[in-house]
């Protein structure tokens, strides 16, 4: 049986946990992305491959902006008037979000051309780039989580959470 992490189970209700639920999916998403090179190397790109791709492709294009706006916006300006000394980590957070954008840019270029038929085979120095990147973003980050179950109210929570809803339901 699969196990499965609690924040699988987040609502909006709980918007820290639905920002741990996004980067599980970052994390699941850049361990495919690792694989990638060596399965296409064995076997092509078959459907699976394509499947996932898709996946990843739909994920860090539509999902993962929104979730950068959900700490830009709204965690983050949040968290710094209970928490002033997170602004320093902020900063170089929403650095990463630009370097961590722009990569993935150079990625989604080849991920696009691999399903299209165009290439054969994706750059492991690409794929490393995002994945090392969100790995030390995330270390970075989740702390800041931590800070904000500690320090933020439940009114405030409630409030960034139908904000975070609300930026997705008007994206469709």
């Amino acid at each position: 049986m699969i196990e499965l992490s609690p924040q699988q189970f987040a609502t909006w209700n709980e918007p820290i946990e639905m920002l741990y639920a996004c980067h599980s999916k970052v994390k699941r998403f850049c361990r495919q992305l690792t694989i990638l090179p060596d399965y296409l190397a064995k076997h092509g790109c078959n459907q699976a491959v394509k499947n996932d791709v898709q996946q990843i492709l739909n994920y860090f294009n539509q999902s993962a902006p929104l979730h950068h706006d959900d700490e830009e916006k709204d965690f983050f300006p949040l968290l710094v008037k209970h928490v002033p000394e997170a602004q320093k980590d902020i900063d170089e957070l929403e650095r990463q979000h630009v370097t961590l954008h722009d990569n993935w840019a150079k990625l989604s270029e080849q991920l696009t051309d691999l399903l299209k038929g165009e290439r054969d085979n994706v750059d492991i120095a690409l794929i490393n780039n995002v994945v090392s990147g969100y790995d030390k973003h995330i270390a970075l980050e989740e702390p800041l989580f931590e800070l904000g179950k500690k320090h933020l109210s439940e009114q405030e929570l409630n409030s960034i959470g139908k904000i975070m809803s609300n930026r997705r339901h008007v994206q469709r």
